[in-house]
């Protein structure tokens, strides 16, 4: 995949219904503290930082590079939406080169049953899919986290494969690539 930083990342926010994805301010710092020391969210992502760590190591604006949309809702950042290159030392890969643009996302456990993942990462993806039509997207997901793998199938990504990492059974998939000629899933 090329680098996030070397095409167009989005200068304007992205709107849907009931959300603006946008880049990071210093108004979010807050947030991304909370997300990052959440014992729920903390489950999902090998556990949560504690928090006196976390307000020495975060900077002014977090998250605030190409790849890391802010997800907001009325005024607020609910979560975040990445799209990085999948690290290359990895396992799970769809292209020999590896590289494939990786989908990840993190919401405040207020935030959760309310479809706001889905809207958020639909709209990633379609940007993504017009920015670079011929690259997959892959992702990568604890198999017992449920709603993850829901959201998976119904954002359209088929299972890969299953391997161990961080001490449990990932499940890995990818999305293939839009095409100019076929309109993006969602």
């Amino acid at each position: 995949m090329t680098e996030p930083g070397t095409f167009a990342w989005p200068a304007a926010p992205i709107s849907t219904e009931r959300l603006v994805l946008r880049a990071s301010e210093a108004r979010d710092r807050a947030a991304f503290v909370e997300l990052f020391a959440s014992p729920e969210v903390g489950v999902h992502i090998g556990g949560a930082r504690p928090r006196d760590e976390l307000e020495r190591a975060v900077p002014e604006v977090p998250g605030r590079r190409p790849g890391c949309f802010v997800v907001e809702h009325d005024g607020a950042m609910i979560g975040m939406i990445t799209l990085d290159p999948r690290d290359a030392e990895r396992r799970g890969h769809v292209r020999p080169e590896a590289g494939e643009a990786e989908l990840g996302y993190l919401f405040l456990p207020a935030a959760w049953g309310r479809g706001y993942a889905f809207e958020a990462c639909v709209a990633a993806l379609d940007w993504f899919s017009g920015a670079r039509p011929n690259e997959p997207v892959v992702l990568s997901t604890r198999s017992a986290n449920d709603r993850a793998m829901r959201l998976a199938a119904k954002l359209g990504f088929t299972e890969v494969e299953r391997f161990e990492e961080y001490g449990a059974e990932q499940w890995f998939g990818v999305r293939p690539a839009a095409t100019a000629d076929a309109p993006a899933a969602g």
